[in-house]
């Protein structure tokens, strides 16, 4: 079994966690285990019952890339980590027991060693995991010793989703807007190791003014670069305010309470002919009247209404089944404090209590960039004019997100637009081959991980958001439009008229044996998500 490559070998003991096994399963143990690189199975191997005393059976689960002794040392220092959590679960007031007499050594040395042995469980599943790799450089590791218990915690819950979902690009969000000052050490190294800055700083500037690439007459017009069908344009930021932690550290109250605190911009919106329209609220009148003391949420909606607006692509869908997000606490208390504001014309829309606190957004079809982009700025100028509401932000990054890979401007300005020649094997991969080196992201109609549309269309966006200005990353939408488009024509058969959206079907052979491994396989997938 190819489970079993490498050294081949199980070692593993039976130690007794009384604490973790209360309730008469090993459940607890496992989920103490896991991240630490240990299986726990019962006394007679796996599918077996645990003892009566809770004892378990404990092995290291690597057997390929790891050597012979690093198993066994690993799983020395496993159960001294497991015993650590035994001691934790133990109901107060009780004398600890015999087995767990090492949890005694506490503190912040012990916290970062389960990081660190969490840390290397990570990067040796994924050496691309930049939390995992970064919370094991010598010098951060050094760092980690100076900070107090409360601070070394807060790290812990940055890096947690990095540590729990191994497979994570990037791997931490931050939990407070202090978060890339006071954890600089660890943030920095981060940001560095995703955006390349090189120790710039961020700047903002919202005026096309100067900007290299600016057609003459300032308007970001697509009808100049040859396209005679309107566009599906799309500009977005992340926003979060000072005066609440960010969503992964946010309480049930606070999420409440945030809400209440956002009503007051709403209503300076509606009361905006440009901007006015109706709060759309996910928060539960139970939740509402314990948090605020009023008898109900005066805009809740019902969840056919919810399914409504997720349908239409105006409100956001349930975060609890991302498990990136879950693990980062940005999903809990789903959905109290979670909603949007949407304009009367559909243009404009406010998600709040997603990833970030705020996702403040304007789309329109049409051909000028300036359209979306200057209606998005006139917004973010009147929301923060309100008293008691101010954008956090750093003086290395700009403003702040939850993800680094956000921070600077917290945007993203987008247009669907159509690439047949390209896509012409029903993939984006030629179109993502041609747009990265021009500073693009491609991505399907309906964000990441979606596909594209059927006469090839595709979303497509800048892919910086740090050391970049507002009006140089339209600038460059802009300008990366017309040199795709160029690449388009070249992608073009000879003598051929441009393909229709279903060209990519003609080719027989290897790809109809390929279409049915792909069939096969998501049958699969859907009935089991773990069929590697």
């Amino acid at each position: 079994c190819p489970s079993n490559l490498g050294t081949g070998m199980r070692a593993s003991v039976h130690v007794a966690v009384p604490n973790l096994t209360k309730d008469g399963t090993d459940a607890k143990a496992k989920a103490a285990a896991k991240p630490l690189g240990l299986s726990v199975r019962g006394m007679g191997g796996e599918h077996t019952p645990i003892g009566k005393d809770g004892t378990i059976d404990l092995s290291p689960s690597s057997r390929l890339f790891i050597t012979e002794a690093e198993i066994v040392t690993k799983l020395y220092n496993g159960i001294k980590l497991l015993l650590e959590k035994e001691a934790e679960a133990m109901p107060q007031g009780e004398p600890a027991p015999e087995a767990s007499a090492a949890a005694a050594n506490a503190g912040t040395s012990s916290k970062i060693e389960e990081l660190t042995a969490q840390a290397k469980v990570a990067a040796e599943a994924n050496p691309d995991n930049l939390c995992a790799k970064t919370l094991l450089e010598a010098e951060v590791q050094t760092w980690m010793a100076t900070l107090p218990a409360a601070k070394l915690d807060e790290l812990a819950l940055c890096a947690k989703s990095g540590l729990d979902n191994h497979d994570s690009g990037l791997g931490c969000y931050a939990v407070d807007p202090t978060n890339y000052d006071d954890l600089a050490p660890f943030f920095d190294r981060v940001c560095e190791g995703y955006h390349h800055g090189g120790g710039k700083v961020h700047t903002t500037n919202w005026s096309l003014d100067g900007v290299e690439g600016l057609p003459e007459d300032g308007q970001l017009d697509l009808q100049k670069l040859g396209l005679g069908k309107e566009l599906s344009m799309r500009v977005r930021v992340g926003r979060n305010l000072t005066a609440f932690p960010l969503p992964g550290l946010m309480t049930k109250a606070d999420r409440v309470n945030f809400e209440k605190t956002m009503l007051k911009a709403f209503d300076v919106l509606k009361a905006n002919p440009d901007y006015g329209g109706n709060v759309f609220s996910m928060t539960p009148n139970d939740v509402w009247s314990e948090v605020t003391g009023e008898a109900e949420n005066p805009n809740l909606i019902s969840a056919d209404k919810y399914k409504e607006l997720v349908a239409a692509h105006v409100m956001f869908k349930d975060m609890a089944a991302d498990p990136y997000l879950a693990s980062a606490g940005i999903a809990s208390d789903w959905p109290c404090g979670r909603g949007c504001y949407q304009s009367a014309d559909g243009g404009f829309i406010i998600w709040f209590g997603e990833e970030d606190q705020l996702r403040i957004m304007c789309m329109a079809k049409g051909f000028v960039l300036n359209a979306v982009f200057d209606r998005l700025h006139t917004a973010l100028q009147a929301v923060e004019a309100i008293d008691g509401i101010a954008f956090a932000t750093s003086s290395k990054y700009g403003y702040v997100t939850s993800c680094p890979s956000n921070l600077g401007t917290g945007m993203r300005a987008s247009v669907h637009v159509a690439v047949p020649n390209l896509t012409s094997d029903g993939t984006d991969a030629k179109a993502k081959a041609a747009a990265k080196p021009l500073g693009l992201s491609v991505r399907g109609m309906g964000g990441e991980h979606t596909p594209i549309g059927k006469d090839g269309t595709i979303d497509l966006s800048p892919s910086s958001r740090l050391f970049i200005t507002e009006a140089e990353i339209v600038t460059k939408l802009y300008n990366g439009i017309k040199l795709l488009l160029e690449k388009e024509a070249e992608a073009m058969p000879q003598g051929e008229p441009a393909p229709e959206a279903s060209a990519a079907a003609a080719n027989a052979g290897t790809s109809s044996k390929i279409e049915e491994l792909t069939a096969q396989a998501k049958v699969a997938a859907e009935a089991n998500p773990d069929n590697l």
